[in-house]
């Protein structure tokens, strides 16, 4: 693998990336998982969309940070929206519902709403749903058809 590949990609509503979003950024950081997230990598005067791209192409799997603000920005066909296309048409994304259900997520997304992912809540703190991720990648890493898209 090239340096400049990622474990995993962090697609999240533009409203959480102060928040939520940076958050579960830096909890799998702290995990050991290298991961694409826009805060950090796209810098000033980038095209943000181009970066994007970069980044899709350069992650291995996608993780989906569905919120309120997620859904809204869904609903209103942002960048959020485009992120979410690219990564459906793949087998490696992971849906993560913070505020939210899943019935909530199929709402705007029946085939996101399908994955098989993690609700963050009483039962499952952001450090752990984040331990669990990095764990999760750094298997698919070891797996011998691992890959970027």
């Amino acid at each position: 693998m090239f340096p400049e590949h990622r474990d995993l990609f962090l697609c999240h509503a533009w409203e959480d990336r102060t928040g939520a979003a940076k958050e579960l950024y830096e909890q799998l950081v702290a995990s050991g998982a290298t991961v694409w997230f826009s805060e950090t990598e796209v810098g000033l005067g980038s095209s943000l969309l181009r970066e994007i791209d970069r980044g899709l192409a350069m992650s291995r799997v996608g993780i989906v940070l569905a919120t309120p603000a997620l859904v809204a920005s869904l609903r209103a066909q942002g960048v959020a929206d485009k992120e979410l296309s690219a990564l459906l048409a793949t087998d490696r994304v992971i849906p993560i519902a913070h505020g939210i259900d899943f019935d909530g997520i199929r709402q705007v997304s029946p085939l996101l709403a399908a994955r098989s992912g993690l609700t963050i809540g009483d039962d499952l703190s952001m450090q752990a749903a984040a331990e669990r991720i990095a764990a999760a990648a750094a298997a698919e890493s070891d797996s011998p058809s691992s890959r970027a898209w």
